[in-house]
């Protein structure tokens, strides 16, 4: 177990009669990093989870959280884990503050730091404005957000979140997405699953690819993007002599494609974000005027469809 690994599972295995739910399944999650299992529905996310957490048994493999070993009994390790289950765990008839000194008491707390806690937490999931209000009375982003504070009440070191947008409106997701933002920049280790392809590419940084039980690949978005071995596409909108720009930019090392055409170039590009003033040089020397850059991003939907055949929402 690496010191500054929060979570460590390897060959994780889970079946149910003859369906194997999950077939050797292993990754890491550092202190501040957060890890995207990126899966369609079905594909093992949640049962991969469930047995991280403790909650399932599994049928072989090993997890150890915060470097103690992970089991169906284990107090310790499981006090070191925040979990949030895609099913709302929250009372309708209490109130947001409520619901979070009441779920304090159960964590243990001191009675001392309750109070003071379910505060900090109201504010870090944005529902201070609405600390009073009976959770009936939310909107369902407003829930979700809750379901998540609840996780955060002890101060885990590892925070699991199960499909934490499923259903919920734009406004609530943002929200959302920019709450587990903050929470792995201030050092936490999160554990995120989904299905939507744009999530994962805003929190993530380093993704597991997961289908039919099996981790298919995983590292970051670029290391994942290199597996499909597509380039970067860049549109120039530019005026003036574009042929002699196109050749001087063919020219440079890492362009693979410049083509002129009506009022723009298009290139095939490695890095293209990198190369960019070197592109724009090559075509004020050469007589063009460039007013307009597009760079389009090979993504991990193009990923995901290399490795399994089939795009994300299939």
């Amino acid at each position: 177990m690496s010191v500054q690994n929060i979570l460590e599972c390897n060959g994780l295995r889970k079946a149910f009669g003859d369906l194997v739910a999950v077939g050797g399944v292993g990754f890491h999650i550092s202190e501040g990093e957060t890890y995207g299992l990126l899966g369609p529905n079905g594909a093992g996310k949640t049962t991969t989870i469930s047995m991280i957490a403790g909650l399932l048994e599994r049928d072989r493999g090993e997890v150890f959280v915060d470097g103690m070993p992970m089991t169906t009994r284990s107090v310790r390790a499981k006090k070191a884990i925040g979990y949030v289950p895609q099913e709302l765990a929250v009372y309708p008839d209490l109130t947001a503050r409520e619901n979070l000194r009441f779920f304090a008491r159960l964590y243990g707390m001191q009675a001392t730091d309750v109070k003071r806690r379910a505060e900090e937490v109201l504010e870090i999931i944005g529902l201070g404005d609405r600390a009073g209000s009976r959770v009936k009375e939310y909107s369902g982003g407003m829930k979700r957000r809750l379901n998540i504070g609840i996780g955060l009440l002890h101060r885990p070191r590892l925070l699991i979140l199960d499909e934490p947008t499923v259903g919920v409106d734009p406004q609530s997701r943002n929200a959302i997405l920019e709450s587990v933002e903050e929470l792995a920049g201030a050092g936490m280790a999160v554990l995120y699953t989904t299905h939507y392809m744009e999530e994962a590419e805003r929190l993530c940084d380093r993704v597991g690819i997961i289908d039919l039980g099996q981790l298919m690949a995983e590292g970051t978005r670029r290391e994942l993007v290199s597996l499909v071995g597509e380039r970067d596409r860049v549109a120039l909108a530019a005026s003036g002599n574009l042929e002699a720009a196109a050749r001087a930019m063919a020219s440079l090392e890492s362009v693979h494609e410049a083509c002129p055409g009506g009022e723009s170039i298009h290139l095939l590009v490695d890095q293209a974000r990198n190369l960019l003033p070197r592109i724009l040089e090559e075509a004020a020397k050469a007589g063009a005027s460039v007013n307009g850059v597009e760079v389009t991003e090979p993504n991990l939907e193009a990923v995901f469809l290399h490795l399994t055949g089939k795009a994300l929402r299939d």
